[in-house]
């Protein structure tokens, strides 16, 4: 069955991403995810742990955080303490970081670091004793929370054969199938690879859903986030062949003039107006209710497990209760 998330920024007022969280939960959305940009935004761990006084069903957890900002170590306990707090309701989400280091002058996390520090993470939050700074460590009450589940933020080969080696699944920040399919099949070929079972990855297709008709508004609405992506594509194309990578994926940023951090995920963020129609119709779900339930039925056939809305457009309401009444029952059963 198709799962559904919503991301909500950790914006302030903190009052009103713990009033969106609320309303996805009555949605029937299955997990709610939030930003880790500390600058940017309010510090979003407190606002998680907020949250899990403040529902009761939903999953919560970042999309994404990255092992670079805080000690793995403390990302470890501090996803074991909200894991108590929920009682055994969190995901952790994580990449190697865009927003949160560079707004403060740093790269993201190299890719060797990054895999280490999973397999460090995955293990500690979940109660195992890691090696970890030449030390023994372990966090003894953390063995009976249940498991706290990986999924790993990725585009290219390298992060992607990451995600399928230590990863429970893959966030693909984009909502095009066709692209869907080629990340899932390089993650599922390396978990093979690895010895595990790549069909048991998930796919969480995380991008912007506005209900219109008028697609020009929805278009407009939602440009900030080919932008966003084009982040991520620029840093691939600095340690990767562009032949070995989907044209869709890399050849829209050649248009790209500037970025913005201050407007980072911001609906009508100047640094957008590079991306063409084409670029936003693909990686975004745009339209009237029968365009997103026909779009959102070939991500399923491409892979897709949860779809997870970018709530960062206006009308936040309509679109939780859109899909509250006509597109989640859709996929109920499915």
């Amino acid at each position: 069955m198709l799962k559904f998330g919503v991301t909500i920024l950790p914006d302030p007022p903190y009052t009103r991403f713990l009033e969106l969280t609320q309303l996805a939960e009555q949605a029937g959305f299955d997990q709610v995810w939030t930003y880790d940009s500390h600058i940017l935004w309010h510090d979003a761990y407190p606002l998680l742990a907020l949250a899990a006084d403040r529902t009761e069903r939903v999953l919560l957890g970042h999309c994404v955080t990255n092992p670079g900002i805080r000690d793995p170590t403390v990302t470890a306990s501090s996803y074991a303490t909200l894991q108590a707090i929920s009682k055994g309701r969190m995901v952790l989400g994580i990449g190697r970081g865009d927003s949160s280091r560079r707004v403060i002058g740093l790269e993201p996390v190299p890719m060797g670091e990054f895999e280490r520090s999973l397999v460090m993470i995955k293990s500690m939050m979940n109660g195992g004793t890691v090696q970890w700074n030449g030390k023994e460590l372990e966090l003894p009450w953390a063995k009976d929370l249940g498991t706290i589940p990986l999924q790993v933020a990725a585009y290219g080969p390298k992060a992607l054969a990451v995600a399928g080696r230590v990863g429970d699944g893959v966030v693909i920040q984009l909502a095009d199938p066709d692209l869907t399919q080629w990340f899932m099949d390089q993650a599922r070929a390396a978990a093979n690879a690895a010895g595990r079972d790549g069909s048991q990855l998930e796919a969480i297709v995380s991008a912007p859903a506005f209900i219109s008709a008028d697609m020009e508004l929805a278009r407009s609405e939602t440009r900030w986030f080919p932008a966003m992506v084009s982040n991520h594509v620029v840093d691939l194309l600095t340690r990767t062949d562009p032949a070995t990578l989907p044209p869709a994926l890399t050849e829209y940023v050649a248009r790209r003039k500037f970025y913005d951090y201050k407007d980072h995920s911001r609906r009508g963020a100047e640094h957008g107006e590079f991306v063409g129609d084409e670029t936003c119709d693909a990686f975004s779900v745009l339209g009237t209710v029968p365009q997103h339930i026909e779009k959102l039925e070939r991500l399923v056939a491409a892979g897709m497990t949860q779809f997870n809305i970018y709530l960062m457009t206006q009308g936040q309401e309509q679109i939780l209760e859109t899909y509250r009444k006509e597109i989640i029952p859709h996929f109920r059963g499915k």
